[in-house]
């Protein structure tokens, strides 16, 4: 764009002011629409044209595999874009008979941590204990993973799908 308006500002004096304005809008806008468009596209084409090209360092591509290669980059300029992802309201997905259906049957090491790290910030600030608390637990970490080992913790796991649907699932329906 830069490079555009230098030049037409050196030929400015070939025509009217007010002419070269409008000019230098117009195509200008122009230029940034087609450039916004296909710049990431003829990015990751050419990209995608570099690491087969170097597939074979030691022998080039021959004419059937680079026409292969044309008509691969050709197919993928061809497909449809889609720009727009139309809105989905996220619905919850019931537990039936005790069922998960989204994710692994048990607690992750993620929701694991999740709960204890939860949990034993309440008892540091004074939450009553929901088990009797054992002779080898030292910190308030100790409780929660006996109380999570247990399964005694009112809480329930909330597991989301990338289209936004969720699922709740009681901590009673998780294997141990």
């Amino acid at each position: 764009m830069i490079r555009l308006y230098n030049v037409l500002r050196k030929f400015s004096y070939l025509s009217k002011p007010n002419e070269t304005k409008l000019i230098e809008t117009a195509q200008a806008e122009e230029v940034d629409t087609e450039i916004e468009e296909n710049a990431g596209l003829n990015k990751a084409l050419d990209t995608y044209r570099k690491l087969i090209d170097r597939k074979d360092l030691v022998e080039p591509l021959t004419e059937k595999e680079q026409d292969n290669l044309e008509k691969r980059i050709k197919e993928i300029e061809d497909r449809e874009v889609v720009e727009k992802i139309e809105e989905h309201e996220a619905v919850e997905i019931p537990c039936e008979k005790n069922k998960i259906t989204i994710g692994p049957p048990t607690l992750t090491r993620f929701e694991k941590a999740r709960i204890m790290g939860a949990r034993a910030l309440q008892l540091s600030l004074g939450a009553p204990p929901f088990i009797p608390i054992p002779k080898s637990a030292r910190i308030s970490l100790d409780i929660s993973m006996e109380e999570l080992e247990q399964r005694v913790i009112p809480i329930t796991i909330r597991r989301v799908l990338p289209n936004g649907d969720y699922q709740n699932i009681p901590i009673d329906y998780f294997e141990k």
